[in-house]
């Protein structure tokens, strides 16, 4: 996950619990997530904040002759990801590049495409972030991103402590510069950022006892793990009691139960690079030099 001066720490943290949890993310929304998104053999693929690698493996399993660039802030989940893209896509042409998405050490127009998945989300100015990456991007070249907004959930049974718990994950991440809320400014972002032909399409998951896939994949592992995870930060802040937060993840889990049902949306957006970049604006988190 990028992070610099100009971006913010990671929320969810960098755990092993949190790097299986993006594992079991990305292979379980695989199929609904990355639909239609495949690149033509030769073509050079940016992957901005690619983490573990989680999303990495089924990029280039999708289109195993373009060549891609995958590229975070931390060694560390650099690491990770190349050891998952070694292990399940052995000949994948990428290469590996510690840097800021701010600064990017490539020349400009290097790349026909650019993807991004869950990163924005973590910026306090992802409109500035979408306008830098044109930098990279090929003048009629496209950018792909992708993002959840965790406004959109909801579940049988539904419970006003399970809609608490999952409102402090959301007033966290507030706190820490982002947006949980993100998926559904996807357009109107792409748009001031100046990009063209901008589609964002809504990709729905829904689970219930007969789809166990996605009970396990997505409501358990991924979405009630990922409330899960910022039980301390919530309490030490006094957004919740913990009787409270108790009583609401017992509910959020019931929605796992055979007789549950559990309802997230993300969004997918394609755009088109309009050209060149506009002079970038300051940013309030930006260093200056001098």
């Amino acid at each position: 996950m990028t992070t610099s001066a100009n971006s913010i720490d990671y929320v969810h943290g960098y755990s092993p619990h949190e790097s299986r949890r993006l594992g079991d993310q990305a292979d379980t929304l695989a199929s609904l997530l990355h639909f239609g998104t495949s690149y033509p053999g030769g073509s050079k693929v940016l992957e901005v904040g690619c983490g573990v690698g989680a999303q990495t493996v089924h990029l280039v399993a999708a289109s195993p002759e373009a060549r891609f660039a995958a590229v975070d802030i931390s060694a560390a989940s650099l690491a990770q990801a190349r050891a998952r893209v070694t292990a399940q896509a052995p000949d994948a042409l990428v290469t590996w590049h510690r840097a800021d998405l701010f600064e990017l050490p490539f020349k400009d127009a290097e790349f026909d495409h650019v993807f991004v998945c869950f990163v924005l989300e973590h910026l306090p100015d992802p409109q500035r972030a979408l306008t830098a990456l044109r930098r990279v991007l090929h003048p009629g070249g496209t950018l792909t991103v992708i993002e959840g907004d965790h406004g959109s959930t909801f579940f049988h049974p539904d419970s006003a402590y399970a809609h608490a718990a999952i409102d402090c994950q959301i007033r966290l991440q507030h706190a820490a510069g982002g947006n949980a809320l993100l998926g559904r400014q996807l357009h109107p972002l792409l748009t001031a950022a100046g990009y063209e032909h901008v589609e964002v399409r809504p990709r729905p998951v829904y689970a219930d006892s007969s789809r166990p896939a996605l009970v396990e994949g997505f409501t358990r592992n991924t979405f009630i793990a990922m409330i899960e995870s910022v039980r301390e930060d919530a309490l030490a802040g006094g957004l919740m009691t913990p009787a409270d937060w108790d009583h609401g993840l017992a509910d959020l889990r019931r929605t796992a139960d055979p007789d549950g049902t559990f309802h997230y949306t993300f969004f997918k957006a394609v755009a088109v690079n309009a050209g060149r970049p506009p002079s970038p604006r300051p940013s309030p988190n930006s260093r200056q030099s001098g």
